[in-house]
Formats: C-alpha cells, sequence, structure tokens
C-alpha cells in the first residue's frame, strides 16, 4: 500500500534531510518504488542527492503555485534508483502566496494524490518550521516520522509540535499518524545522549525506532558529495543504522 511519509521536527540541525536522502535510498534499495519531495526551501535534500538547486527547470514551487503538473517537476535519478522533487530558493516565498488563498493546507494533497499510487512511499523533507509549507506536507501525509536529537533540549519545542499534529487532526487531517520517533546524532560515550534516549523512549512509548543513528563523520561528508550515506560510505556506522531504519519501516508494513 503507498504510504506518504513527512519527516518533520520545527528544531533545525536534527538529521531531518539526512534521513530523508538515506530513508529515500535504502527503501529504493529494498525494492520499493520511492519519491523524495523536498519541501524546504533551503533545498538541502535537493543538493544532497546531486541537484543544482539554482538550475532545475520544475520544482516543487512550481507545482504548488504555478500550477505545473507534477509530473513535469519529477526528476528521475537512475544512480540512486528513485524520484526527486527537486526545491529551490522560489520557494521561500510560497508560504505568503499561500496565505490568502483558498484551502490553502491542501495544495501539496492535491498535487501528490494524483502520483500516489505510483509509488510505495513519497519521502516529504519538511522545513524546520511549522509554517504553511509543513502544514501542507502533514496533510499531504499519512503518516510522520519525527528525528530527534540526541542532545540537550532534544525534546524542547516538541510539546508545541505535537499540538500542531492535534489540531491538524482535528481541523484537517483525523487520521494523521505519528508513526514513530527517530533518535539521531547518537554518542555512546555521552552520558547525556544515554540520558535523551531514555527520556525520549518514556515520552514515546512503543513509538520510538529500535535503530539509533549515530554521530558520524561519514553522514556529515556524504550530502557534500552529493551522495546518500550508501553510495558514499556503504560499511561505515552511519550506513548500517540506516540500513537497519529501512527494514524497521519495511516490517510495519505487514502490520
Amino acid at each position: 500500500m503507498s504510504q506518504i511519509i513527512s519527516l518533520v521536527n520545527q528544531k533545525g540541525g536534527v538529521g531531518k534531510t539526512t534521513t530523508a536522502i538515506n530513508m529515500a535510498q535504502y527503501l529504493a534499495e529494498a525494492g520499493r518504488l520511492v519519491l523524495l519531495v523536498d519541501l524546504d526551501p533551503q533545498a538541502n535534500a535537493t543538493s544532497g542527492v546531486g541537484i543544482d538547486k539554482n538550475n532545475i527547470q520544475f520544482g516543487i514551487y512550481d507545482s504548488m503555485i504555478k500550477q505545473v503538473p507534477v509530473e513535469r517537476a519529477i526528476t528521475k535519478i537512475n544512480s540512486v534508483g528513485y524520484d526527486v522533487i527537486p526545491s529551490s530558493p522560489d520557494l521561500s516565498g510560497a508560504s505568503i502566496e499561500l496565505a490568502r488563498a483558498k484551502q490553502r493546507e491542501f495544495w501539496l494533497h492535491r498535487i501528490l494524490k494524483n502520483i500516489k499510487n505510483k509509488y510505495d512511499y513519497i519521502i516529504i523533507d519538511s522545513p524546520p518550521s511549522l509554517d504553511l509549507l509543513t502544514i501542507n506536507g502533514l496533510v499531504a501525509s499519512d503518516g510522520l516520522l519525527i528525528p530527534v536529537q540526541c542532545e540537550y533540549y532534544a525534546l524542547e519545542g516538541l510539546s508545541r509540535l505535537l499540538e500542531t499534529i492535534t489540531l491538524i487532526r482535528k481541523n484537517l487531517k483525523p487520521n494523521l499518524d505519528i508513526i514513530g520517533a527517530i533518535l539521531t546524532m547518537y554518542d555512546k560515550r555521552n552520558k547525556l545522549a544515554r540520558q535523551v534516549v531514555k527520556e525520549v523512549q518514556d515520552n514515546f512509548p512503543g513509538r520510538v525506532f529500535s535503530s539509533i543513528i549515530p554521530r558520524n563523520v561519514r553522514l556529515s561528508e556524504a550530502p557534500s558529495f552529493g551522495k546518500s550515506i550508501l553510495g558514499f560510505a556503504s560499511l561505515s556506522k552511519g550506513a548500517k543504522a540506516y540500513h537497519n531504519l529501512a527494514r524497521e519501516l519495511i516490517e510495519l508494513e505487514k502490520q
């Protein structure tokens, strides 16, 4: 069954884009048909898969705001085995352009519903904010993945995110599911990181993935080469962690 999944956390620097790129890669490696949607005006996911964000013909902005057919915005990247709808700096003005639009929370939903059945997974990389773009991502999604950094203040702001999700469920998308939290940037030598793991597991019982993403130099280097960790350092600890995480997500298909 096809799923649209948003990676969301309004706190920046939690590994959201890294997770989006590598989840897409390992799901594709497992034989799933995957589309990665870059909904962030910073376009880091776009750059991270080797696309020049300043030189795209059509992207998510064109489909959402200019009504360009979404099929024309899809970039096929044969080398990674999945498709991408790229972002660009133009997207930074989209929230303002959407502000007075009718059904403004549903614009992304409308364009993705036309192609949803062509993919097993559509992965949305959301902006680090709770603006109209992120809300469009939430409304378009079936489920959410929440990356949580294993550092001080890890849970700060999550209460606001959960309040937003509650409002979305109440007013716009009753069946929006929180698939789970993903612990990122974990350093087992750090006592605080171990405490954060326990705190998140206590706050989200049964909703935290077993696979924990380590703080890993290779993971941080890979995007600058326009590659996933599988294409850059497939034997690294970061690669193993994302491989296991993708397997966990695939296992949920059976439930």
